[in-house]
């Protein structure tokens, strides 16, 4: 059963528009199916997702939802899609459901999921 806090802000996210909820439920989709006992919770305004510790979260803006990685940095980025310049956190940016697939989201959620141990 999926927590009420995640359903309200699913819901909310789809009366942003379904752009957005596409987005926002395929990328969920993928983190969740990329591996046995993946938790997920609302924190820092978006999905935070944890394995044995957490390793991305989804977060939905106006114009865009991006995928952020907890130790992007670490990533190796082969197909130039992690954006950011902080120490630790990168993050893709999606304005799209097509992006999805053209900017390689299930691999590098495998890798960050990969390195979170």
């Amino acid at each position: 059963m999926m927590d009420k806090r995640i359903e309200t802000f699913l819901a909310d996210i789809r009366d942003r528009g379904e752009i957005q909820f596409a987005i926002v439920s395929r990328l969920r989709e993928i983190v969740l199916g990329s591996g046995a006992g993946i938790s997920e919770e609302i924190k820092y305004g978006g999905l935070l997702f944890s394995a044995a510790q957490p390793f991305c979260g989804i977060f939905p803006y106006s114009a865009h939802v991006t995928l952020e990685f907890s130790e992007g940095a670490a990533l190796p980025d082969a197909h130039g899609v992690l954006m950011g310049q902080g120490k630790g956190r990168r993050h893709i940016k999606m304005q799209s459901l097509s992006d999805i697939a053209a900017k390689h989201v299930a691999a590098y959620v495998d890798l960050a999921l990969g390195a979170a141990g």
